[in-house]
């Protein structure tokens, strides 16, 4: 056990400098240096720092804690933070040195707590997502099924109960997720400044929870777009069982599929063009440009990569390439995603003719979300893991949990962007003020 300390001070510190508790294989427990640790490192294994470790990689972490070689009982979005400090530490080659050097005195695993090594839940259609170049139709089908078809009813578990998978929208912080996510659907059809009788395109819509609020609240005339099957099946029923068919529908269609001769009053798009990339961004706006009426408006509302604080310095870089940033997440979460900082997003949408009008940045909004929908998923651990598996199970928590600190770290930020195409007199169907939206 004095090998895996000593690992674990030239990461951390002393015991009585970390904020969180380590329990070992043997049930012996160093306390953090608050009586109140956030959170508990499990390690199952007398070498699970080094499967951990060895290399010390983000993936290679990500992937121990997805086998369950080790755990995070308590708050895991608190856990997510210790890449920073291991990633500071592999960055100098001395430091590196020493670690290795402890960590190779460690043994190797004599059991893998979770299952087998998981390979098995990388990638759902890999050979599909890695075949041609990454953004064609073919290629982003496969990789938005990869993660969006995991099962609706693993999703029911932890989202509102419309299924809104993207950030809510909280007046204050003790709001329900039921009422953020109305809140936000609202928010968004204001700024929209829906009417009845408004031709809507939802451009990746989910399950159907936009547009059928759009429909019943606003009297629009919606069609959504999803390239997910199982997305599209309940999106259907639901509209179906609303008794909106008339005037909600929703397709299995690429954006760049649309007819031609398409046309719209309003057009949104919500948590999409993270899936887009950012070669395809100019093609993206060009090809909603051309759908939406002269006057009309589009709402962009998605993931972007907060502003780089200062230059990083050609040593960050290659830190960065050797620890792999993102890695976890293009491999086992969002394959071919891509988080362009805001300024790439709107620079191709205003080249493509639109203005913008509108930005309100939601960042915090996330966090709380994210912070919602980790907490659902652990209350019912036992019930998603009877449904897709302990390992998938696993992902999910990580994914969230990381990118609820990427949020409230300032790593990671959600912008909606409000874009108008103005008419021949260069008029946009706009007020001259915010007022309406918060009436």
């Amino acid at each position: 056990m004095s090998a895996a300390r000593s690992v674990l001070t030239q990461l951390f510190g002393q015991p009585s400098e970390r904020e969180f508790a380590v329990r070992f294989w043997n049930g012996v427990t160093d306390d953090g240096g608050s009586s109140l640790a956030r959170f508990t490192l499990v390690l199952r294994d007398a070498g699970s720092l080094r499967q951990m470790l060895l290399p010390p990689s983000e993936l290679r972490i990500c992937q121990a804690y997805i086998r369950g070689d080790f755990d995070i009982e308590g708050d895991i979005q608190q856990a997510a933070a210790l890449g920073e400090p291991i990633r500071e530490r592999v960055s100098s080659p001395a430091a590196v040195t020493r670690i290795v050097r402890t960590l190779m005195m460690l043994p190797a695993p004599r059991h893998v707590a979770a299952s087998s090594a998981p390979a098995n839940v990388e990638r759902r259609d890999a050979a599909a997502i890695e075949a041609g170049s990454r953004h064609t139709p073919e290629r982003d089908a496969h990789a938005v099924r990869s993660h969006y078809d995991v099962g609706n009813n693993f999703y029911k578990l932890w989202l509102d109960e419309r299924m809104v998978y993207s950030c809510a929208y909280f007046e204050h912080p003790d709001v329900d997720l039921d009422a953020a996510q109305e809140a936000k659907l609202d928010h968004i059809c204001r700024k929209l400044r829906l009417r009845p009788g408004d031709n809507l395109l939802d451009v990746g819509c989910g399950w159907g929870g936009l547009i059928l609020h759009a429909t019943q609240r606003y009297g629009a005339v919606a069609t959504g777009i999803t390239l997910s099957y199982e997305q599209a099946a309940l999106a259907r029923e639901r509209i179906k069982a609303a008794g909106v068919e008339s005037s909600c529908t929703v397709e299995v269609r690429d954006y760049r599929d649309l007819p031609l001769d398409a046309s719209f009053d309003k057009i949104v798009s919500v948590g999409m063009v993270e899936h887009v990339g950012s070669a395809q961004l100019p093609t993206y706006f060009q090809r909603l440009y051309s759908l939406l009426k002269p006057g009309g408006l589009l709402m962009n509302h998605g993931i972007v990569h907060a502003a780089e604080r200062g230059k990083p310095s050609i040593m960050q870089r290659a830190a960065g390439k050797l620890w792999g940033d993102n890695a976890f997440i293009e491999r086992y979460v969002f394959p071919d995603g891509e988080l362009p900082p805001l300024a790439d997003v709107i620079a191709p949408a205003e080249c493509a003719g639109f203005e913008t009008r509108d930005v309100e940045v939601l960042r915090e909004h996330y966090a709380l979300t994210l912070q919602h929908w980790v907490q659902r998923l652990e209350r019912a651990h036992d019930v998603a893991v009877a449904l897709v598996g302990e390992q998938t199970y696993r992902i999910w928590r990580l994914y969230m949990a990381a990118s609820a600190f990427g949020f409230a770290s300032g790593r990671l930020s959600l912008a909606q962007v409000l874009l108008g195409k103005s008419d021949d007199n260069g008029h946009v169907r706009i007020p001259l003020t915010r007022a309406d939206i918060y009436v």
